[in-house]
C-alpha cells in the first residue's frame, strides 16, 4: 500500500433527506436556500487553502450526510473551487457517497464528468424490515436500480456499506445479505458492526431494541470474515477490497498521513497540527467557513509522531506495523517488556508476529479495542 507526499481532501456535506435512527454524524435535513448558502461558505473555505502555493492532493472524498442532495450545479461549483485551489493529481481517487434512490443517471453522469471515479453506496441490508428499523428511506429494489445505473454509467470502483448487529437481524438474514452482495461483486465492501451512539433515536430506545445477542453478533462477524474473505482482502477491521481497490483516502487516516477536511464539523491533520471546524451551522455560515476553524489545545497539538497513536492506527490494518519502523521512529523497542503478553495473545490466536511485523488475526480484530488497551 503506497504512501505518498500528496494529502487527502475530505468535503463534508451535512444535509440529508432524513436522519437515520443510528446516525450520530453531523447531518440534518435542510432546504435549497441553505444548500446554496452552505456552498458559498464551503467554497470560501476551500479557496483559503489556495492563497499561496497549491497543495498536492491525490484523494478527494465527499461524505455526509448525503452529498447527492446538492443540485449538480452546486456540486460543480465546489469541484471547480477544489481544482482551482489544490493541485489535484490526474490519477486521484475521487469518491462520492450516495444513498439508493437519491440519485439518477443524469446526476451520476455529471459526477463522472467532474472527475468522480469511485462511488460508495449505503446499502446496509437487503431486508426491508431491517432497513425500516434503521430509518433508511430506500428499499432493496431502490438499491438495485441505483446500483445498475452506477454500473451503466461506468465508474471504475464501487463500494457498498453493510451493517451487522442490526435490530431484528439474524445470522441467517445477515448471511443472505452477504450472499446477495457477493453476487453483485462490487470492488469494495465496508461491513460495520452497529454501535448505539448517545444522542441518537436508537440510544433513547436502547433498552427496547430487538438487538441480536453479543454471541450472535460475534457469529455475524465470523460469517462476514469467512464469506467476504474468500473473495476479498480483509485489509482493515471493517473493510474488504479486491486487489488494488482499497480505499486510498481512508488509508491516509490509518497511515497517519496528512489530510484537510472542509465543511461543517470537518477534521484536519495538516502541517503537523490537528484542528476541526465548528459543528454549528449558523457559526459556519456567518464565518463564511474560513473563520470556523477550531484548533485543538496545546496539549492536543501534535508536532511529532506519537507511539500510542501510531499503534492504534496501524493495528486497524491487516498488515499491522513494522517493529523496526517503530524502533526507528521512537527509539525504543515495542516488544521489550511486552514479551509475555504478546506471547499469550499469540497463543490465544489474537495476534501474530511474522516477518518483523505484528498484526491482528481476524479473531483479534473483533476484540481489538480490549487487546490494544492491554498492549498500550
Amino acid at each position: 500500500m503506497m504512501v505518498t507526499d500528496a494529502i487527502g481532501l475530505y468535503v463534508h456535506i451535512p444535509f440529508c433527506k432524513r436522519k437515520c435512527n443510528y446516525c450520530d454524524f453531523c447531518s440534518f435535513a435542510s432546504d435549497s436556500a441553505t444548500y446554496s448558502e452552505y456552498t458559498d461558505a464551503l467554497i470560501k473555505e476551500i479557496k483559503s487553502y489556495g492563497r499561496d502555493k497549491k497543495i498536492a492532493v491525490d484523494t478527494v472524498f465527499f461524505g455526509g450526510g448525503t452529498p447527492t442532495v446538492l443540485p449538480i450545479s452546486l456540486f460543480r461549483r465546489i469541484v471547480d473551487a477544489i481544482r482551482e485551489s489544490f493541485d489535484v493529481s490526474l490519477s486521484a481517487e475521487f469518491t462520492v457517497e450516495i444513498n439508493p434512490g437519491a440519485v439518477n443517471e443524469e446526476k451520476l453522469i455529471a459526477y463522472k464528468q467532474c472527475g468522480v471515479n469511485r462511488i460508495s453506496i449505503g446499502l446496509q441490508s437487503i431486508h426491508e424490515n431491517e432497513l425500516k428499523i434503521l430509518g433508511r428511506i430506500h428499499s432493496f429494489e431502490d438499491f438495485l436500480e441505483t446500483y445498475q445505473t452506477v454500473q451503466t454509467v461506468g465508474f471504475s470502483s464501487v463500494s457498498l456499506d453493510l451493517m451487522y448487529g442490526i435490530p431484528l437481524q439474524t445470522k441467517e438474514s445477515f448471511e443472505k445479505t452477504l450472499d446477495r452482495v457477493l453476487e453483485l461483486a462490487p470492488e469494495h465492501i465496508s461491513c460495520y458492526g452497529l454501535i448505539i451512539e448517545e444522542g441518537t433515536p436508537f440510544f433513547e430506545k436502547r433498552h427496547e431494541l430487538p438487538l441480536p445477542s453479543e454471541d450472535e453478533e460475534c457469529d455475524m462477524y465470523d460469517i462476514a470474515c469467512r464469506k467476504l474473505g474468500a473473495t476479498y482482502q480483509h485489509y482493515e477491521i471493517s473493510n474488504y477490497a479486491k486487489a488494488g481497490f482499497e480505499c486510498r483516502h481512508n488509508l491516509k487516516y490509518w497511515h497517519d498521513e496528512e489530510y484537510i477536511g472542509v465543511g461543517l464539523s470537518a477534521h484536519s491533520y495538516f502541517n503537523c497540527k490537528r484542528f476541526c471546524n465548528t459543528s454549528v451551522l449558523s457559526e459556519y455560515l456567518s464565518d463564511h467557513g474560513v473563520g470556523a476553524v477550531k484548533y485543538l489545545t496545546d496539549s492536543e497539538q501534535k508536532t511529532d509522531k506519537d507511539p500510542f497513536e501510531y499503534v492504534m492506527l496501524r493495528m486497524r490494518l491487516s498488515e499491522g506495523f513494522s517493529l523496526s519502523e517503530y524502533n526507528t521512529l521512537f527509539g525504543i523497542s515495542f516488544t521489550e517488556g511486552r514479551e509475555k503478553l504478546i506471547g499469550e495473545l499469540s497463543d490465544a490466536g489474537y495476534v501474530k508476529l511474522e516477518n518483523g511485523r505484528i498484526f491482528f488475526t481476524e479473531r483479534g480484530f473483533y476484540v481489538s479495542n480490549s487487546i490494544l488497551s492491554e498492549l498500550l
